[in-house]
């Protein structure tokens, strides 16, 4: 590795806004939903300006985590920045739902390099003793980013326009790009290894099939209907072409090798559950505050603080607890936290004091801050440094696994719910229903609806989302079995890491 310690904090400096960047992109996202859709049109179509910038961040991940074993990480980091930037000022230039799709998918394809190429320069640059603290640090600022995301965003969107809140990654990610091009000097040792692309294809295949499906099915198409069942049977058999591609390719995108190790695949399993889990939260969360209590975009941004703060509060103390107990032991606390959290969010109702939801909030967050940090160094535990972008990029490819099925399985169970509490409160014949996106999030709009209607419609739409959250419960549970047995390994400080 160059010797580059003079120049150490510029090089944190540009990992920790590229960060920064790309957590505070989800969350101002998240916090401006219900207006974009108001403004755009499409409250049908509103969970795939999220579901198309996941399956992008998800495709990339393992093919730029190869390459920049490959070729190094700082040309690859680099054009994840340009290409996120260019996403960006595409989204803020949408002029309807799907064009901001389709320019969210572009965002994705440059953030799919972003979070695993910065943790594993972390480990390139930093010895063993000082890697907890600092990953530690990463996942902070990710929580931090997103405690400021949700208040930029509501503020931009009252005060300016939604557009602005692509536009203001503009200058951060220059700012990164300029400390990472002027101070990062990698080693030019590098080993070349063939790309999976065919695995990377099949997979990507498999779960937008399937994310269609899911989406699709109930709405547009009966559950039992052709279109409905051949996208199913395209996502399984993709998904079976994946697994046998992967036994026979040189290199694959998924190495089955790294799941020998116990902590590895534990870890993997986790970051799939905690993503799908805690990606409905910071989609739901704005909707309820904004459609059930009546708040505006602002309301949403800070009600969502304090679950951000809890995952900085989390993340940090995991980092620091890394050299000091096992990854298990670790995980125990978050996993406690986070299903009480979750728990709690799950009983509220239309008339729960935003107090309590905060007291919630935080909860869920601290327990899930945890996973930012630890998850990606035990995936990286006691590995070469050949092996480091894989693993890394293997870790944050199921938790964007996760979270592209979740929101796409969990925004399925949430709409139905919907649906069907509204077919209760005004009968069989809705399709005189008009949801109207304003009458929901617009307070001057929502005036003009007769009580009695408004309080049915915020009445099914708070249950639809707590149904949501008990569903949601259900792989938490798994998690907390899975981290009984992810062993008793710890960071270890003493020795360099080992290949396999």
């Amino acid at each position: 590795m160059v010797d580059q310690t003079r120049h150490i904090s510029f090089i944190v400096a540009g990992l920790l806004l590229a960060i920064f960047m790309a957590a505070m992109d989800n969350t101002i996202v998240a916090t401006a939903i219900g207006t974009i859709v108001a403004d755009l049109g499409g409250v049908d179509q509103f969970i795939w300006v999220t579901s198309a910038y996941m399956v992008t961040v998800m495709a990339g991940m393992p093919i730029f985590g190869k390459l920049s074993d490959m070729y190094g990480r700082k040309r690859f980091f680099l054009f994840g920045l340009i290409v996120f930037l260019i996403g960006s000022a595409l989204c803020g230039l949408a002029q309807s739902i799907v064009q901001l799709s389709i320019f969210r998918a572009i965002q994705g394809i440059g953030g799919g390099a972003l979070m695993p190429i910065a943790f594993t320069i972390v480990f390139d640059v930093f010895p063993p003793e000082k890697r907890g603290k600092m990953t530690g640090l990463l996942g902070a600022v990710f929580g931090m980013s997103s405690v400021l995301g949700p208040l930029l965003g509501a503020y931009i969107t009252d005060y300016l326009s939604w557009h602005w809140v692509f536009y203001v990654n503009v200058p951060i990610g220059l700012l990164s790009i300029f400390f990472i091009v002027r101070y990062y000097k990698e080693s030019t040792q590098h080993t070349k290894q063939a790309i999976d692309w065919f695995g990377a294809l099949t997979l990507v295949v498999a779960v937008v099939s399937l994310m269609f499906a899911l989406e699709l099915g109930g709405k547009q198409y009966d559950w039992k209907s052709a279109p409905i069942i051949s996208l199913f049977s395209i996502s399984f058999v993709f998904f079976i072409a994946f697994l046998y591609v992967e036994t026979k390719a040189k290199e694959p995108i998924i190495s089955f090798v790294l799941f020998k190790r116990r902590t590895f695949a534990i870890a993997q399993l986790l970051a799939f559950l905690y993503g799908a889990t805690f990606v409905i939260l910071t989609v739901f969360i704005p909707i309820f505050v904004q459609a059930v209590y009546g708040g505006t975009a602002k309301n949403a941004g800070l009600i969502l603080m304090p679950m951000m703060l809890g995952s900085v509060a989390g993340s940090s103390t995991a980092g620091i607890s890394q050299t000091k107990t096992s990854y298990r032991n670790i995980m125990f606390v978050s996993i406690i936290a986070y299903f009480f959290g979750m728990l709690l969010l799950s009983m509220m109702t239309p008339e729960t004091s935003r107090l309590w939801l905060t007291v919630y909030m935080a909860l869920a967050g601290f327990g899930v801050g945890f996973s930012f940090s630890l998850l990606p160094s035990a995936s990286m535990h006691n590995l070469e440094p050949r092996f480091r972008g894989t693993a890394n990029s293997t870790n944050s490819f199921f938790r964007s696994l996760g979270m592209t099925i979740g929101i796409t399985i969990f925004g399925t169970i949430q709409s139905n719910k919907l649906a069907a509490e509204l077919r209760e409160s005004f009968g069989a014949n809705t399709t005189t229903f008009s949801l109207d996106p304003h009458a929901l999030f617009e307070t001057g709009a929502r005036a003009q609806i007769p009580p009695n209607v408004l309080q049915k419609i915020v009445d099914a739409m708070a249950s639809s989302i707590t149904f949501t959250f008990s569903i949601a419960l259900i792989p938490i549970a798994l998690s907390a079995i899975a981290i009984f047995f992810m062993g008793n390994e710890k960071l270890e400080v003493q020795q360099k890491g080992r290949g396999q």
